[in-house]
């Protein structure tokens, strides 16, 4: 039988235990007194991090759980998943709201319990496929910086002890709307660290995550369908235990505004199509390479007869907003690598010019409230806030392929 979190250690992070696990029992007794009876909100809880980093917390007996999450089917497999594995103590009030967190019913529900101890906020356009367009690059905007700083607000008025917002290694040095946002993200949180204490953290792609390419592979298999993949980018990966652990340590041991990120070496990157090999030749298939797209589509009918050549396509990356390579830290940052075994950790971070987050904020309201405005408006807005902003801009998108 398959088992994936065995092929993960194996063939993707190469580890047979979790990078962090060293540093979370180094400090399990500061854990359990930051959580142990407090009442947590975990806002995206249901998707891949957000409900890795609900795995990690409840063994430290959080009193309360709330978790909202707009995907009401993986709401119920979380709940199904948590009480199956009994991490779900009977004591702990634990209640799941599928709802927008932007959404005029989320404020009562917070205003209503006047607040949460901890707060944990994964609800984020994660994929550079998600912006194609002017409409898609909205709602990328909408989630990951407007109705961020909406919660922002609303938090202020119940003060969390700990606030923590997902971000991601594409925040560093950004050329796509999406590691641009959330490097905005960044400030946006860092200009409310004055009223509580507010943490991110940057790593790697996680390894089969929801909407993933590798998790797209299984689904591809499953169906018979061929693979299709970058051949030339490198990625760092974390299996998603890893990923909920390192935003714990960052939610809980990180000081404010701190930037928490993985120790990996260069060494320890993947490319998605070795990744795809691997995973065809655990199953039994041997890749019979393609040159496109159409003729993997076409080769892919003799698997219908019990072929064990999969037609695969590797090719170059030529879509938009694509970075060869990753990195957590730019040369104006500078991290403690000593603090942590596993963790670097981004320090001395200022609290951001609030005036110059404002009219950024004008700016983008300004064009979204408009009939007519262009992807290309919203990238020069972006770069006059981000001057080392270099947008990668190829006019093809990921959906133009498999």
């Amino acid at each position: 039988m398959f088992n994936l979190e065995r092929f993960i250690n194996t063939y993707v992070t190469k580890r047979n235990s979790s990078l962090f696990l060293p540093d979370i029992e180094a400090n399990r007794e500061e854990l359990s007194r930051k959580i142990e009876g407090k009442s947590v909100l975990v806002i995206g809880g249901a998707g891949s991090i957000g409900s890795s980093f609900i795995k990690a917390l409840l063994p430290f007996k959080p009193q309360s759980l709330v978790v909202v999450d707009t995907n009401e089917n993986a709401l119920t497999e979380l709940t199904r998943d948590l009480r199956s594995s009994a991490l779900l103590s009977s004591s702990c009030d634990y209640i799941t709201y599928p709802m927008d967190f932007a959404s005029p019913v989320f404020k009562k529900m917070f205003k209503k319990r006047r607040g949460f101890n901890i707060v944990g906020n994964f609800s984020a356009h994660k994929h550079v496929r998600s912006e194609k367009d002017i409409y898609s690059v909205e709602s990328l905007i909408q989630n990951n910086v407007l109705h961020a700083k909406e919660l922002l607000d609303l938090l202020s008025e119940f003060p969390p002890e700990e606030y923590f917002c997902v971000s991601t290694d594409k925040a560093a040095n950004p050329v796509n709307i999406m590691g641009a946002s959330k490097r905005i993200m960044e400030d946006v949180i860092f200009t409310y660290s004055d009223r509580f204490p507010v943490k991110t953290a940057r790593f790697a792609n996680v390894a089969f995550s929801n909407g993933s390419l590798p998790a797209g592979f299984i689904k591809r298999i499953e169906k018979l369908q061929p693979l299709s993949a970058p051949s030339d980018v490198k990625r760092y990966f974390v299996s998603p235990e890893e990923s909920g652990q390192i935003c714990l340590l960052s939610c809980i041991l990180g000081e404010n505004r701190a930037i928490f990120f993985p120790k990996l070496k260069e060494a320890q990157m993947m490319t998605f199509d070795a990744i795809g090999t691997a995973l065809l030749r655990e199953q039994g298939y041997e890749p019979l390479l393609c040159s496109s797209d159409e003729e993997a589509i076409e080769k892919a009918k003799d698997l219908c007869n019990g072929s064990n050549k999969y037609p695969v396509h590797y090719s170059i990356s030529d879509t938009s907003g694509e970075k060869p390579y990753e990195e957590f830290v730019t040369d104006e940052e500078t991290a403690d690598y000593d603090r942590f075994s596993s963790l670097g950790v981004i320090e001395g971070k200022t609290i951001p010019d609030k005036k110059r987050v404002a009219e950024l904020f004008a700016e983008l309201y300004s064009a979204f409230s408009k009939e007519e405005t262009s992807k290309e408006e919203i990238v020069t807005i972006i770069k006059n806030y981000l001057p080392n902003f270099e947008h990668i801009e190829t006019g093809k998108s990921l959906d133009s392929k498999m």
